[in-house]
């Protein structure tokens, strides 16, 4: 969960978020030294009284800024692309979980299960318990277990929705009339939250998500427990 005044991430639930916060510290160190760099260079400029007038062209200084970027760029392009294959690639899902966008709730069908259907609604601010949180909690929460790969089927019965959960590095478009797949591996148990990260209608801010992730076994004791 985030907390107040918080601007980085959230703390990473999964290996594809670690990497994309690692990315993004790898980033904003590169970013730092341009800056650092480019400021210098400025200064400097701006407080030197000198100037050569034999300089003409500067081709050597043309050379070096146009071929440098170029490298800055690969060195950010490369892990990012890696980054991006590593997030769409669903290779041997352990458990697959349908998941429909309505205006404005979410539904989840298990697939892999009989009869293992539930729709999730945000719980009313006068409904919550004590320690819940406003406008993220719901009814049903989806339960996954943790450490195995879970492939989610994502699509919409209506208009466009977007399943997000940041903790896991999560983000998919709801499209009505086409499905779409992504697959995450949870690292660790707990609650992790998120919302509809598109704008899909007037109370497009009351559909959050609400993922429990727990072991194995606790997970087989919750699907007996829904069938019967």
């Amino acid at each position: 969960m985030p907390h107040w005044g918080q601007i980085l991430f959230q703390d990473a639930a999964s290996s594809v978020m670690m990497q994309l916060i690692s990315f993004h510290d790898h980033t904003l160190i590169i970013l730092t030294l341009v800056l650092t760099v480019v400021g210098y260079a400025l200064t400097i400029l701006m407080f030197n009284k000198y100037v050569n007038r034999y300089i003409l062209e500067a081709q050597t200084i043309e050379t070096v800024w146009t071929i440098l970027p170029a490298l800055i760029l690969l060195v950010l392009a490369l892990p990012s692309l890696r980054i991006l294959y590593i997030t769409d690639e669903v290779s041997n899902p352990s458990l697959t979980v349908k998941t429909i966008g309505h205006q404005w709730y979410w539904s989840y069908e298990y697939t892999d299960f009989m009869n293992v259907e539930m729709d999730s609604y945000m719980t009313q601010t006068q409904d919550l318990n004590p320690g819940d949180f406003r406008l993220l909690e719901v009814d049903n929460r989806i339960v996954v277990p943790m450490q195995l790969e879970v492939r989610m089927l994502i699509t919409a019965a209506d208009v466009l929705h977007s399943w997000t959960v940041p903790s896991l590095g999560v983000k998919v478009d709801a499209v009505p009339g086409r499905l779409n797949q992504i697959g995450f591996t949870t690292s660790h148990p707990g609650v992790f939250y998120g919302q509809c990260s598109e704008i899909c209608g007037a109370n497009h801010s009351f559909m959050p998500i609400a993922m429990e992730v727990v072991d194995s076994k606790s997970f087989m004791k919750w699907i007996s427990n829904f069938n019967s």
